[in-house]
């Protein structure tokens, strides 16, 4: 009876043991169900913790975190970015889904029984999945840009002076480099303040043909009543000003207007020269050369043409050569020793106008326009070995010969006219001329090319008065024309604060 009743008491704490165990399975199978219902403890989604939450709650959390706004900063100027203005939408359903099919890859009682021993290899971070219309984002920028960008303020002349004021750079968003900034930010939870790249915009240059405002005005602004005639030409773009002007109002220039070319004719016989000359180590000759242009001699200028040109006919070779450069109204009729002989009446379209005159010496005629563009051959010669000199004359002068052609020029430091309204040391390859008759000057000219920081030109200026051209303010004049188009080309650069 005894040991029946041992046996009862074991079987009963068998079966109690048992019950508690399937009662404590069934227990943790209800928790197990009720937690696999459950985002797993430790999961975060898109850097955003959602464990212990189910999947609807999960969702209205990462709604709510990436749809806080996104600060854009222009130069200090906050704007709120709204994701949703970009169509920015969080790819839920496919995060969860890649959250579960993670979990799901255990069977049922597999993931049980790790649950019961507390083991789980699932991962704890799932990737953003998000997208955007990068269009409309492009489009908020353009809209910003348009209210926020500062445009740049182009430099303009003093009133009533030859100088600038220095021109305002501007600011403008960089578009293209801020679409990745902003996605990126988009994107975070930490960082979602962007810096807006910004371009800096640099002044734009003045009109170009606004310079011949500007030099109407200075002529005006000085008193001068005589017939000015001017020609400028950029040697970067080939945009050319020529105009001439008298007492306020404009003098046709087609054709151009004849001066007298006094000393600024040898500019042409030293390309005539150039043309005839087989040697360059000739002392005497490149002598004589030096003189002519840096010394501006008479003598020198004759005994070059009978030695080089032609000892009879060298003024009209001279005449010739221009004409075959297509610069018609400039000529040479005779020597520059005082009772040489005219050897031609030269007609030219310039001269043969009835509508302007300025009493142009039958012996040596050009234009502003015809001096110019010998410059301009001379500088495209030098520069490249193109242009019209060596096109005309094949064979005849080339590159180095240009060169030394227009080293002449700049060694003549004239320290009045043009080269007065230039900076010190700017080389300007150039040659002067004015006409003396009875003491009296009535014809100033200069005509040079300009080698400046900013841009080099081609600027001649003849100033002519029937009267008399005192020279200290009319040379004044030349120097500050001369100035306002240094000024031009080199404008002041704004002091940053």
């Amino acid at each position: 009876m005894k040991r029946r009743g041992t046996l009862s008491v074991l079987s009963f704490f068998s079966i109690s043991l048992l019950l508690a165990a399937i009662i404590l399975l069934a227990v943790n199978l209800v928790r197990f169900s009720r937690v696999r219902a459950l985002l797993p403890a430790g999961l975060v989604i898109a850097n955003v913790p959602v464990g212990g939450l189910d999947r609807a709650a999960a969702a209205q959390r990462l709604e709510e975190v990436y749809s806080t706004p996104v600060v854009l900063r222009y130069n200090g100027a906050a704007i709120y970015l709204n994701p949703s203005v970009v169509d920015f939408r969080l790819e839920v359903e496919n995060m969860l889904a890649l959250a579960n099919l993670e979990r799901t890859q255990k069977q049922f009682w597999e993931d049980f029984w790790d649950y019961l021993w507390g083991r789980t290899t699932f991962p704890t971070q799932i990737p953003l999945s998000a997208s955007y219309s990068e269009e409309r984002l492009r489009a908020y920028l353009t809209d910003i840009a348009l209210r926020y960008d500062q445009p740049s303020e182009p430099a303009l002349p003093v009133p009533g002076s030859i100088t600038f004021q220095p021109g305002k750079p501007g600011l403008e968003l960089d578009v293209e480099g801020a679409i990745p900034l902003i996605e990126s930010a988009m994107n975070s939870l930490d960082n979602r303040v962007v810096e807006l790249p910004l371009k800096r915009v640099e002044p734009q240059r003045p009109v170009f043909q606004n310079l011949e405002i500007l030099l109407k005005q200075t002529l005006q602004i000085s008193g001068f009543d005589g017939l000015a005639g001017i020609f400028l030409l950029d040697l970067q773009t080939g945009q050319e000003l020529h105009f001439a002007y008298r007492n306020g109002e404009d003098v046709p220039v087609k054709p151009d207007i004849a001066f007298t070319a006094s000393s600024i004719i040898k500019i042409p016989i030293m390309v005539s020269t150039f043309r005839r000359l087989n040697d360059t180590s000739d002392a005497e000759t490149m002598k004589l050369l030096e003189d002519m242009i840096d010394k501006s001699g008479n003598e020198a200028a004759d005994w070059l043409m009978d030695r080089v040109i032609d000892p009879l006919r060298a003024p009209l070779m001279v005449t010739e050569d221009m004409k075959a450069l297509g610069l018609e109204n400039t000529f040479l009729a005779g020597y520059f020793t005082f009772g040489s002989p005219l050897l031609a009446v030269v007609e030219t379209p310039a001269n043969s106008r009835t509508d302007v005159f300025t009493d142009p010496d039958p012996y040596s005629q050009t234009t502003p326009s015809d001096i110019g563009m010998l410059l301009e051959d001379i500088y495209q010669c030098a520069q490249n070995g193109g242009g019209a000199l060596p096109a005309v004359f094949p064979g005849e002068i080339n590159q180095a010969e240009c060169q030394l052609m227009n080293n002449y020029l700049i060694k003549n430091r004239l320290p009045m006219l043009l080269t007065a309204g230039l900076p010190e040391a700017t080389p300007i390859a150039h040659k002067h001329g004015w006409v003396t008759v009875n003491g009296i000057i009535n014809t100033i000219g200069d005509a040079g090319i300009v080698y400046s920081p900013g841009g080099n030109y081609i600027l001649v200026v003849f100033l002519y008065h029937p009267d008399q051209l005192v020279w200290e303010p009319n040379a004044a004049l030349i120097a500050q024309l001369s100035s306002a188009v240094y000024n031009f080309y080199n404008l002041p650069v704004q002091q940053s604060n």
